[in-house]
């Protein structure tokens, strides 16, 4: 749950800086480096903004994610059929290879309402495969990742502690976010020495509160748990 304040956070930032006036970084700036962490948490880890909806498919047997769902960026599991003429089975996920062996004419089977397996490569993160190949009238409770909207304050805004805005993200990632927003804030300044080192320390500190390990995807993939 999110309850950690933009204006809160953006002031942290401000005393960080030694710059509260807005001198050197303007605070709406430093508004769209907030933003941009966001993007950067979410890539590096996709459970921090999971959401559940109801997905449309399209004709055949390969399902583009972003097609429907415009925010995501890679699909986390596909549940179960949903829609009305299905048998609202859940839906399995099973090792394309497999298939392919076993069938190797899948693709152009029978088009069908209610969808039996679904299948998920990591390099394609946007799209998967379902079997038996689906009509436009099947649709599926799946879970995916997504980045979240970013803030649009005005100055004036941002410089009211009364602004009640929070983070887009749950209240556990608002340290990696600071570091983020100060990695940027002295990368813009990384022409002297001590602010490049700044830079890369705050974000060898972002990626450490993130916990980013190689497993990172692998852990929030189809198929992980």
């Amino acid at each position: 749950m999110a309850t950690v304040k933009v204006v809160e956070l953006i002031s942290k930032v401000q005393t960080l800086l030694q710059d509260t006036t807005n001198v050197r970084w303007p605070v709406v700036e430093l508004q769209g480096w907030l933003n941009d962490s966001y993007r950067e948490v979410v890539n590096l880890r996709p459970d921090a903004n999971t959401q559940t909806a109801t997905f449309t498919c399209a004709a055949g047997a390969r399902q583009v994610l972003t097609t429907g769902i415009t925010n995501a960026t890679r699909l986390v599991e596909v549940i179960r059929n949903v829609s009305a003429t299905s048998d609202k089975r859940a839906v399995r996920l099973i090792d394309r290879r497999m298939l392919d062996e076993q069938r190797r004419t899948w693709y152009d089977e029978a088009q069908v309402a209610t969808v039996q397996h679904y299948m998920f490569d990591p390099r394609v993160p946007k799209e998967f495969l379902v079997y038996p190949p689906a009509t436009t009238a099947a649709q599926l409770e799946l879970s995916y990742a997504a980045i979240p909207a970013g803030h649009q304050l005005t100055e004036t805004q941002l410089l009211n502690q009364a602004t009640a805005d929070v983070i887009s993200v749950d209240d556990s990632f608002a340290n990696a976010i600071l570091d983020y927003i100060l990695y940027r804030a002295y990368s813009k300044d990384a022409e002297y020495a001590a602010n490049a080192q700044r830079a890369v320390a705050h974000y060898q500190a972002f990626q450490s509160s993130l916990g980013v390990t190689a497993q990172t995807n692998a852990a929030s993939q189809p198929g992980a748990a």
